[in-house]
């Protein structure tokens, strides 16, 4: 089995860092614009409202 180099570890953690950001502000915009947003949980499109947003964020 191969190892990632540093570098390599560097930028996959960057990029999930990217990817949890821009999924905070799907939920934040969503919350704002009294929407819902589309996830997937358990391999399956799953809607979830603003209210439930609202829920969750506390």
């Amino acid at each position: 089995m191969s190892t990632l180099s540093k570098e390599r570890r560097a930028e996959i953690e960057r990029a999930l860092d990217a990817l949890q950001r821009a999924a905070a502000m799907a939920r934040q915009i969503a919350i704002d614009t009294n929407t819902g947003i589309v996830i997937c949980r358990d391999g399956k499109p799953v809607r979830v409202s603003a209210a439930e947003l609202r829920v969750v964020k506390g």
